[in-house]
């Protein structure tokens, strides 16, 4: 069974995000990032790379992770900010720790193709 169908499937990947997005879009130092973003559209190419990215049906026909990511400036602190409501999401859905460090696993070599600027140190 993939991780896709432990937490169950296109419902709970669609919940998943939505949830996501309310987090991301209320925290302050992310929001400007998507400023100007189709939501609707970055919401769909979301669930269709989450999925695919944890066993779903259907493969990711959308642009890699780093032509996606090019030139909006992600830190690392961003990113690491941005796992931290992922993983928050998850647990609110009432997805197990062992998924979540599973998807965890599968994202995080991302982060070479999505992180493109230095953290800034005060």
């Amino acid at each position: 069974m993939t991780i896709f169908d432990t937490i169950g499937g296109a419902p709970a990947v669609q919940a998943a995000v939505d949830d996501f997005y309310v987090r991301v879009l209320a925290d302050t130092a992310l929001a400007p990032v998507f400023a100007g973003t189709d939501m609707n559209r970055l919401k769909a190419h979301q669930r269709a790379f989450i999925a695919a990215a944890i066993g779903g049906p259907q493969p990711y026909a959308g642009r890699d992770m780093a032509t996606a990511h090019a030139g909006l400036g992600i830190t690392d602190a961003e990113f690491d900010t941005v796992v931290g409501h992922l993983v928050d999401t998850l647990t609110g859905l009432g997805v197990s720790g062992d998924a979540i460090a599973q998807i965890g696993a599968t994202l995080a070599p991302l982060r070479t193709d999505i992180v493109t600027a230095e953290t800034e140190v005060a």
